[in-house]
């Protein structure tokens, strides 16, 4: 079979539709048609079928994606020994990372790096953990994270590891009532207004995980995605939030932990299958374990 072939079609189980595989690698739609034709005859069966005006993979082209992902894989890792023999750097490993990660590991990462020869590409994308069979067909390594009550990322086409945890805390101003407690309980701010995040993000999805817990449904009144914005907010007296421990930054904010409950997002870290034995991303995957273990033991 050819292996531009099953790239696409690999492509196409990443991207879903014909015409972004035609723009993610710069091809007409009608000649990501025809390659996807030549492949099934290459195949000897059908690995696509009607699906209103989409195509989907059949049973056969889903398990064609698999081997296709083994084959790639095994090119890339027969690429990377072959650079291994020359002076050539070890090369590019492009990254995917959710903001909040990206400000806490990031910098680490790349000081870990910086002698390498592996050259990090990296891209803040705030998408929530279920865009991660997505985001790697654009990255080698994609950081990610959920809520502690959620089940790992995982998929048949993806290997997870989980990196770290971190507590999420309520945020005051410190004018408010409840600002020298050690702890709160959530049933103390029923009558408060919440400033959260968009739904399908780890911090919303924890702010409903403790509400189901005690029984209080809290009234979101403000949806940001930019913990930068939220904690202006909280400090203005707009209302209070939940945030991760390590991304709370304003001077004027108070945090406090939930009592009770158990309230906390995971760090994954999601490649392809085997994306690890190339040497460039075991040395990417390596760094953000030591800066995930530095942050983790230095709070």
């Amino acid at each position: 079979m050819n292996v531009e072939r099953l790239r696409i079609l690999r492509e196409l189980a990443d991207r879903g539709t014909v015409g972004a595989v035609a723009v993610a690698l710069s091809l007409t739609p009608s000649a990501v048609s025809q390659q996807l034709k030549l492949l099934s005859k290459e195949a000897g069966v059908a690995l696509l079928e009607p699906d209103g005006r989409r195509l989907r993979l059949t049973d056969a082209g889903h398990a064609l994606v698999l081997r296709a992902d083994e084959v790639l894989g095994a090119l890339r890792r027969a690429t990377a020994e072959m650079e291994s023999y020359s002076a050539s750097p070890k090369g590019r490993v492009r990254v995917a990372l959710f903001p909040s990660g990206a400000a806490l590991l990031l910098p680490g990462v790349l000081d870990r790096l910086r002698d390498s020869g592996t050259r990090v590409v990296a891209r803040d994308e705030d998408l929530p953990a279920s865009s991660v069979p997505a985001l790697l067909a654009d990255y080698d390594v994609v950081l990610t994270h959920r809520d502690d009550r959620a089940p790992a990322t995982a998929a048949a086409r993806i290997e997870v590891e989980s990196l770290m945890r971190e507590p999420i805390d309520l945020v005051l101003p410190p004018s408010h009532s409840l600002a020298s407690r050690q702890s709160v309980d959530l049933r103390e701010l029923a009558d408060e207004h919440w400033i959260s995040v968009r739904g399908g993000f780890p911090v919303d999805d924890v702010l409903l995980s403790v509400a189901a817990a005690t029984g209080v449904q809290p009234r979101v009144v403000q949806r940001i995605n930019d913990f930068r914005v939220t904690e202006e907010l909280v400090a203005r007296g707009h209302g209070v939030a939940l945030l991760p421990r390590y991304a709370v930054v304003h001077p004027a904010l108070v945090r406090i932990p939930l009592s009770g409950v158990r309230a906390g997002r995971i760090y994954e870290l999601a490649t392809r299958p085997r994306a690890r034995e190339l040497p460039a991303v075991r040395a990417v995957v390596e760094a953000f374990e030591a800066e995930a273990a530095r942050v983790h033991g230095n709070p």
